[in-house]
């Protein structure tokens, strides 16, 4: 889809876009592009350039990538203006939680929290440093409404995110960095289809019976279908604009309706 977008809206801003290969960091890398940003992310492997994009191989889910990632940004940006932490997913199996062992946890621990937290550790000292800078971390709607069948451990990381975001937007507030936290429900990326393919493989059945199973643990989505990535990223990209200069420690909840609570 053509991403429609003020090509002014972050002339002269340094993006860093952590996991924008695919998914819907894929959509956030084109929407900061199209609003005119220098933009960096990274990947573990050799993905398909994208044009005014520069990326970093690396593999944020250990400490390594992280300071490489951070390196690059200082080096070769002079630090960032934008830290949009999209970064996330999960891999465990389907079967419950006896079916996850401390690889597994440890994995989406890795993945979901811990790649997020050191790259903001290695980052906004220097957004502290120039006076300004906004971060907007992806959390999840299963912080408060996990699907025990097969995402517990990635659950449990995004409820730490979320924990932290707003622990770390009391912080940096008063020193002009704004922290934001966006919670997608069920978004229609890559990631869906592999989890989908987990569930069938641990249950069997067919691939309509495992989306079933999906939307039986949410309730249901009451616009009768899934984000689209790009929604998202437009989203994402609202937070880390000046026109939402108010907003800050907030959580921006983008799920066709699902989390049926106040």
């Amino acid at each position: 889809m053509t991403v429609v977008a003020d090509p002014r809206e972050f002339a002269g801003k340094r993006v860093l876009v952590s996991g924008g290969t695919k998914g819907l960091g894929h959509a956030t890398v084109h929407r900061f592009l199209a609003g005119g940003a220098r933009v960096l992310t990274a990947a573990r492997g050799n993905p398909e350039p994208i044009d005014g994009v520069e990326f970093v191989q690396a593999d944020l889910t250990t400490a390594q990538g992280g300071e490489k990632m951070a390196k690059t940004a200082l080096e070769q940006m002079g630090g960032v203006d934008i830290l949009a932490h999209v970064i996330g997913g999960s891999s465990a199996p389907g079967g419950g939680f006896v079916a996850l062992t401390d690889d597994h946890w440890l994995a989406e621990l890795n993945l979901n929290l811990l790649a997020t937290v050191r790259l903001d550790r290695l980052l906004i000292p220097y957004m502290i440093k120039q006076g300004a800078g906004t971060v907007v971390h992806v959390t999840s709607i299963q912080s408060v409404l996990p699907l025990p069948e097969s995402t517990t451990a990635y659950a449990a990381a995004k409820a730490a995110l979320r924990t932290y975001s707003k622990s770390l937007s009391k912080e940096l507030g008063p020193k002009g960095v704004r922290v934001n936290t966006v919670s997608p429900g069920w978004i229609m990326t890559e990631s869906s289809v592999d989890l989908l393919k987990r569930l069938q493989a641990a249950n069997g059945g067919t691939i309509e019976e495992a989306r079933q199973v999906v939307l039986d643990g949410l309730g249901g989505i009451p616009i009768g279908r899934a984000a689209e990535p790009h929604e998202v990223a437009d989203l994402i990209a609202y937070l880390a604009s000046d026109r939402a200069a108010a907003i800050h420690g907030a959580e921006f909840v983008i799920d066709g309706g699902t989390v049926g609570t106040v």
